[in-house]
C-alpha cells in the first residue's frame, strides 16, 4: 500500500504532494514501483495535527479519486468523517482506513456497508499510559469495532485490522505492538495491516531523523511480514517490493 499524502502538514512529506498533478505523477510513480493499492490522505493524522472541515478534506481528494478512480486504480482513503468517506466512495474508492476504527464517527460503519467496501480499523488511544496492557487493549477497542461493524452490517471478510503503531502509544508499546503481530492475527482472524512507514519509533530507537528511516522500516516490515502483516502501509514502494521479492526467493529456494 503506497502513501499518498496531499495534506500539507503530514509528519513525513507535508506538502509535497499538495498540488493535484505532483499528487498523480507520485500516485503513477508508485504504481509503477509496485504499489498494489494506493492510501490517500487528506487530513494528518501526526500528533497536534490541525483537524480541517470535510469539505476542505474532499477538496484536497476529489480531483485525484476522479482521476485515478476511472483508470481502475484501488483507493484506499484515509478519513475518520463518513460524508468524506461517502464521496469517497461514490467517487470510486474501495477501502476507506479509519484511524479511529469506527469509533469516532457514528455513521461510518453505516457508510462502508452502503458501499459495500472495505475498511482498515486501527487501533487508537488519545492518550498515553505506560501502564497499558496492550493485548487486552487491543482487545477491548477490536471487539467494540468489530461489534459496531457487525451491527451496520459491513461484512466481516472486508475488515482488515491495523494494531496502530504510534498512536496513543510509548515507544516501548510500539515495538512490542510490532512484535505481537501474530497474536492480533490469530486472535481475530482477519488480515492485518502493518503502517510504521519512517515513524518516531525509527528516531527513538535508532536516533535517526525522518528522511534516514527506510531501513529500519524496512527491517520491521519484512519482520511484519514473516509475522503475518498482510497489507505493509510505505512511502518507499520500490524498495520494499525488492526486498519482498528477495525474501520470497529465498525463502523459494529452501
Amino acid at each position: 500500500m503506497g502513501i499518498l499524502n496531499v495534506t500539507p502538514d503530514s509528519f513525513s512529506d507535508g506538502g509535497h504532494f499538495q498540488a493535484p498533478e505532483t499528487a498523480l505523477a507520485h500516485a503513477r510513480s508508485m504504481l509503477t514501483d509496485g504499489a498494489d493499492i494506493l492510501d490517500i490522505g487528506a487530513e494528518s493524522t501526526r500528533p497536534g495535527f490541525r483537524s480541517v472541515p470535510a469539505d476542505e478534506e474532499w477538496a484536497r481528494l476529489e480531483p485525484i479519486i476522479n482521476r485515478l478512480a476511472p483508470e481502475g486504480v484501488p483507493i484506499s482513503v484515509d478519513t475518520t468523517k463518513a460524508v468524506v468517506a461517502r464521496k469517497s466512495l461514490q467517487a470510486g474508492a474501495r477501502v476507506i482506513n479509519d484511524v479511529w476504527g469506527f469509533q469516532a464517527d457514528p455513521d461510518m460503519a453505516f457508510v462502508v456497508a452502503d458501499g459495500g467496501a472495505s475498511a482498515v480499523l486501527m487501533h487508537n488511544r488519545h492518550d498515553c499510559d505506560d501502564q497499558l496492557d496492550l493485548l487486552a487493549d487491543w482487545r477491548r477497542f477490536f471487539d467494540h469495532s468489530l461489534n459496531l461493524a457487525e451491527k451496520a452490517g459491513v461484512k466481516k471478510d472486508f475488515l482488515i485490522l491495523d494494531p496502530g503503531i504510534g498512536f496513543g502509544k510509548t515507544q516501548d508499546q510500539n515495538v512490542q505492538a510490532v512484535a505481537s503481530l501474530d497474536i492480533l492475527k490469530q486472535e481475530y482472524g482477519l488480515p492485518v495491516l502493518l503502517g510504521l512507514s519512517r515513524k518516531s519509533m525509527f528516531g527513538y530507537l535508532l536516533g535517526r531523523p525522518v528522511d534516514e528511516r527506510l531501513a529500519g522500516t524496512l527491517a520491521a516490515n519484512l519482520f511484519g511480514a514473516d509475522a503475518g502483516a498482510d497489507i505493509l502501509r510505505v512511502h518507499d514502494v520500490r524498495e520494499h517490493a525488492d526486498a519482498l521479492a528477495m525474501r520470497q526467493i529465498l525463502k523459494d529456494c529452501k
